[in-house]
């Protein structure tokens, strides 16, 4: 492509709205043209992301009305970190803006309101009607190792503990490794729990604590759930506690069921890596992945471990993901590469930072 694609950023001054910035300012073939947000309209970018000085420039944030004036040429890129229950209707509003224009707008959103396919499973988990079910039809939710090709207009990218869970359980399913109960415990960074400042994100109740939290009802649940069953053919009886762990970014996953037959680690390792063959951004490691290995990068790690009771069967898929890389904003620029025909590892293989 010889050309760069203008890119902007809907909702930008979240912690996944800075990894985007981050990603799409030095992305090869995507030219960051505008970011959006309404309670920081005329002030610099980088006073908000002051790390991100050297690629930002004098870039000011924007009000969505102007960011919408800012589409222009044959396509667009629109990624959107607005909120939950406002991102659908900031979308609708792009849509229209990029029609009118004479511009594809192809959007990636990394909130939760593609991430279903009917308004009515949306409203069951949010208590709130969808902002735009006319554009649901349009959207597709998934892992980009999970779906081949470009399955539809727009993406709703999944959430960073689910990404984390679809990761270990779409294999397990699909090649029909496990059967009964999943039982899935996941450890996430401060930052997956937004930029806002609340008591369980204050780094004197999170410095050396770990503590669950919506244990069994955690909305990401439900959201794997369905993807599960529409990736595989299976519906897993899933059984989620997530935790908040005392670091800032990163998730560890375990996922815990009972194999379907008796198998050894070299084989279920053997049967993950042919399942991710020719896949850049998931590695099947040996021995149990760290998040070292992964944070600040768009990788996958996964590890497998098995019981060593003969007669119990059981395995234990660990995963770590960046939650704000792979399980947002990476995931997020991935997907756009592949909408818009370009390499689905540019700008993206910058290797973890390994001390933080």
């Amino acid at each position: 492509m010889s050309t760069r694609v203008p890119a902007l950023i809907v909702g930008g001054t979240g912690y996944v709205a800075g990894e985007l910035l981050r990603l799409v300012a030095q992305h090869p073939q995507l030219e960051l043209k505008g970011v959006s947000s309404e309670s920081q309209a005329g002030t610099r970018v980088s006073a908000a992301f002051t790390h991100l000085a050297p690629v930002v420039n004098e870039l000011v944030f924007i009000t969505q009305a102007e960011l919408a004036t800012q589409i222009s040429g044959p396509k667009v890129a629109l990624f959107c970190a607005a909120p939950h229950l406002v991102s659908a209707g900031v979308v609708a509003t792009v849509l229209k803006a990029a029609s009118t224009a004479g511009s594809q707008a192809v959007v990636v959103d990394v909130s939760s309101d593609f991430r279903f396919r009917n308004a009515a499973d949306f409203q069951a988990v949010y208590k709130e009607p969808h902002g735009a079910p006319e554009l649901l039809p349009d959207f597709v939710c998934a892992m980009p190792e999970h779906v081949s090709g470009i399955p539809a207009l727009h993406v709703g990218h999944p959430g960073c503990f689910a990404t984390s869970m679809l990761a270990g359980l779409v294999p397990l399913l699909k090649l029909g490794l496990c059967d009964g109960p999943v039982y899935a415990a996941g450890i996430t960074g401060s930052t997956g729990a937004g930029r806002s400042p609340i008591p369980t994100t204050h780094h004197p109740e999170r410095h050396s604590n770990l503590f669950a939290y919506n244990a069994l009802k955690h909305r990401h649940a439900p959201e794997v759930v369905q993807l599960c069953q529409q990736l595989t053919g299976v519906t897993p009886e899933l059984n989620f506690v997530p935790h908040s762990g005392p670091f800032a970014r990163g998730i560890h996953m375990t996922l815990q069921a009972r194999l379907t037959k008796g198998q050894t680690a070299d084989q279920l390792r053997e049967a993950f890596a042919g399942f991710y063959a020719g896949q850049e951004f998931v590695r099947v490691v040996d021995g149990a992945p760290r998040l070292k290995d992964v944070v600040g990068s768009n990788y996958c790690h996964i590890g497998v471990s098995v019981s060593g009771h003969a007669t119990s069967q059981s395995v234990a898929v660990l995963v770590t993901i960046d939650n704000l890389v792979k399980g947002a904003a990476g995931g997020a620029v991935q997907w756009m590469n592949r909408l818009l025909g370009m390499p689905e590892s540019a700008g993206l293989t910058a290797p973890a930072i390994g001390w933080i």
